[in-house]
């Protein structure tokens, strides 16, 4: 009697086991795919973003002084954010979707120790039967019975070992399962935040650009143009002037929105990997100008 109560919970224990093992397979991987869409998605706004810095620049070069002058450093700025985004990029994949693939591995392990423990019960349950057929059937063979009963103890001996050291991967398992998806939405999290107030910094900068253009001063110098007068068309430089030397993923600088900083602060505190990637994206920023200048 005391086999058999044995027997159900362990059944009961091995139920929670697999199905822990079975939502963090299901889960995982639904997790792994959307944000692996998410990423690609993120991925084609930075190039369609690209495509529209490159249009900007080349209608710049058809306008007058002032418009022209506006419109690439507008542009400039607006490549500064496709270099965070491309940056964002590289980090969802690299602390996101790559810890969830990882999973895939772990979790088959994991099914393999569950695995060896059902063999184990099943040797337990099929000793427990045999003996309970021999008592039925052959009652008065002492002997036989002796060494069925025997059969029985080792299997179950064998089974709680067994038990035991499942219940430790198990909740091995589960524990690093539940740091894992903290650390991993938190990580999520962190380069969102760090993306878009970056973003909101570089955006600002670009608002103030359109705000400053001086729209009379194009509109003498094409009035000039219509009636054939020499204005001053060629009289500004065609390259985009920016004096911008804000360093990429960087919280350092000072700004005037009490927001953004309260962001770079707590950005500081949780990611400390932030500033091993400034020589990264500078160099991105400088190969993705060129190749959109091109």
């Amino acid at each position: 009697m005391h086999t058999r109560s044995t027997l159900l919970l362990r059944d009961s224990q091995v139920r929670v086991m697999e199905n822990t093992v079975s939502n963090a397979e299901k889960y995982f991987g639904q997790f792994c795919v959307l944000l692996a869409a998410y990423t690609r998605k993120t991925a084609k706004l930075r190039d369609k973003a690209d495509l529209l810095v490159k249009q900007l620049l080349d209608f710049a070069n058809t306008e007058n002084p002032e418009m022209r002058t506006t419109l690439k450093n507008f542009a400039e700025e607006l490549a500064k954010v496709q270099d965070y985004r491309q940056a964002e990029v590289e980090r969802f994949e690299m602390k996101v979707i790559n810890p969830l693939r990882l999973y895939g591995t772990q979790i088959k392990q994991t099914r393999n120790e569950i695995k060896k423990f059902n063999k184990v019960r099943n040797n337990e349950i099929k000793q427990l039967e045999k003996l309970e057929r021999l008592r039925q059937k052959s009652p008065s063979d002492r002997h036989t019975i002796s060494q069925a009963e025997t059969n029985v103890q080792k299997a179950s001996v064998d089974a709680s070992r067994t038990t035991h050291q499942l219940e430790e991967t198990i909740d091995t398992f589960q524990k690093q399962k539940l740091k894992d998806i903290q650390k991993i939405f938190s990580d999520f999290v962190t380069i969102e935040m760090v993306f878009h107030a970056k973003a909101v910094e570089v955006y600002s900068k670009a608002f103030q650009i359109l705000e400053n253009y001086d729209l009379e001063r194009d509109l003498e110098d094409f009035r000039a143009k219509i009636h054939g007068v020499s204005g001053n068309l060629d009289a500004r430089p065609i390259n985009a002037t920016n004096p911008s030397s804000s360093v990429p993923w960087s919280f350092a600088s000072p700004s005037a929105q009490s927001t953004l900083q309260n962001q770079r602060q707590e950005e500081e505190t949780i990611s400390d990997d932030i500033s091993e990637e400034e020589d990264q994206v500078e160099n991105l920023r400088e190969t993705r100008t060129s190749q959109i200048r091109r």
